[in-house]
């Protein structure tokens, strides 16, 4: 077993993989203006046949962090945290869940537990909030409300990571998948080859022992066909109930859309429908049911506009699109649907704009498109 990269003994961490670093990245390779190719200008589109659903609040533009993605937290006494990542200052963001006033900023530009180098996507689990930093190479796990290090995951085995997505495989073990973008070069945008495409998600196994966090990688997966290869890759998210995992394919050369692979990491043949992303597909997150019913929920990231596209849960169905009064630019998206006073059936929060977040009441979004507000 190959040891990961440990953080002070007095976190108590035993963290372990068991694959060989991957071959080293040229750095004429690497963005020449720290600017990754999805945070190029996109399309000036519009969806003509969105609804409209005006956002339940736009947080105050913060235009120097360029905000990338989000995910929520229920304190202990009841309140949510609406955390971001800021890429440009480094940093993670926080904000009142049900207001969007902003209540601090943690971390900075560095290598150590604590501090990030553009940070990009973001999870929670628990009380642990998970941050992928694309330019460190690497996963910081860390424990809420304190923010305090917990483990560093991947640095040997990650090259260019984006986005990632948890799945509880048994009580104290989770599944990680991270989709890891790393290209030829980024300057004119080449591809690796076809079959290094194979590496595009990578998996690891972590146990929960106690405050500690083991972590082992168990390998990584990727179609090498013209059709199912992912070429550019960042949101990420699954559904154990259908093994299924929703992958967005970036790359607007090959035709953006959202491809379906299984838990496996087996490319299903099937894609949503590239006629309904004008833009480019980013966020995806699922409004899930007991009973196995529920929602996919896209976003197209357009300049002028992001368009929300809905999705059937079983079928995959196209149900209907939306967009907000000013949302725009949008990359991740987190649906939280535990209710707060705020939004009783949940919320939708999505990053505007590379300056701040959006949030739609989902109540307001089921309303429009005349599907269900509830599981009941």
């Amino acid at each position: 077993m190959k040891p990961l990269r440990l953080l002070p003994a007095a976190l108590a961490l035993a963290l372990a993989a068991c694959a060989s670093s991957p071959a080293t990245v040229d750095a004429a390779a690497e963005p020449a203006d720290g600017r990754d190719p999805s945070s190029r200008p996109m399309p000036n589109v519009f969806g003509a046949d969105a609804v409209a659903v005006d956002e339940a609040f736009v947080t105050a533009p913060l235009p120097d962090s360029e905000i990338d993605s989000v995910a929520s937290w229920t304190t202990p006494g009841g309140d949510t945290w609406l955390i971001a990542t800021a890429k440009e200052s480094h940093q993670l963001v926080v904000y009142d869940g049900d207001s969007g006033e902003f209540r601090l900023a943690v971390g900075g530009r560095g290598e150590a537990p604590g501090q990030y180098t553009r940070p990009n996507g973001i999870a929670v689990f628990g009380d642990l909030v998970f941050v992928v930093e694309r330019d460190s190479h690497r996963v910081q796990v860390q424990r809420l409300p304190d923010f305090a290090p917990v483990a560093i995951i991947g640095a040997d085995v990650l090259r260019s990571p984006y986005g990632l997505w948890l799945h509880e495989t048994a009580p104290g073990e989770l599944e990680m998948l991270v989709t890891d973008s790393f290209m030829a070069d980024y300057r004119t945008e080449t591809l690796p080859p076809m079959h290094e495409l194979d590496q595009r998600v990578r998996r690891f196994r972590l146990q929960l022992r106690g405050e500690a966090l083991v972590a082992e990688y168990t390998g990584h997966f990727g179609d090498t066909t013209e059709e199912g290869a992912l070429r550019m890759v960042e949101s990420i998210a699954g559904d154990p109930a259908h093994d299924r995992l929703l992958i967005a394919e970036e790359d607007l050369r090959a035709g953006t859309t959202l491809r379906v692979y299984d838990l496996a990491g087996r490319y299903q043949g099937q894609n949503l429908p590239r006629e309904t992303f004008k833009a480019q597909a980013e966020g995806v997150a699922l409004w899930a049911c007991p009973d196995g019913s529920g929602y996919w929920v896209t976003a197209d990231q357009g300049r002028d506009r992001t368009v929300f596209h809905v999705f059937d849960r079983r079928e995959l169905g196209y149900l209907g699109s939306f967009n907000g009064a000013a949302t725009a630019m949008t990359d991740g998206i987190w649906l939280d649907g535990i209710g707060s006073p705020r939004f009783p059936y949940g919320v939708l929060y999505a990053s505007h704009d590379d300056a701040g977040v959006a949030a739609f009441d989902w109540q307001a979004i089921a309303q429009a498109l005349k599907i269900r507000r509830s599981c009941d």
